[in-house]
């Protein structure tokens, strides 16, 4: 992961998506074209708390999000999704 600068707006979140899956558990591999987007992944900044909603989430955690969260955003060639401390379904 390269060294982020920059700010994240109050309540925003930067997430680094997880790898998809190439295999089954059962030793199939995954075409291209039938992956998934992965719907999880590690906070890598936060903004700060709005003024009516504190922000819960920490750098470092891992969260699952909804399958249209967040916009993609590509910074030093590594691919994020930058999302509402809201679109965050459950903390890991």
């Amino acid at each position: 992961m390269a060294e982020l600068k920059g700010k994240i707006l109050a309540g925003k979140i930067l997430v680094e998506p997880m790898a998809v899956e190439e295999k089954t558990a059962s030793g199939i591999i995954i075409p291209d074209s039938a992956k998934e987007k992965p719907l999880q992944g590690k906070v890598v900044l936060t903004g700060g708390d709005k003024t009516d909603e504190p922000m819960e989430i920490k750098v470092g955690d891992v969260v699952f999000y909804g399958k249209y969260s967040g916009t993609e955003l590509s910074i030093s060639n590594e691919d994020y999704l930058l999302m509402s401390q809201s679109d965050i379904l459950y903390i890991v």
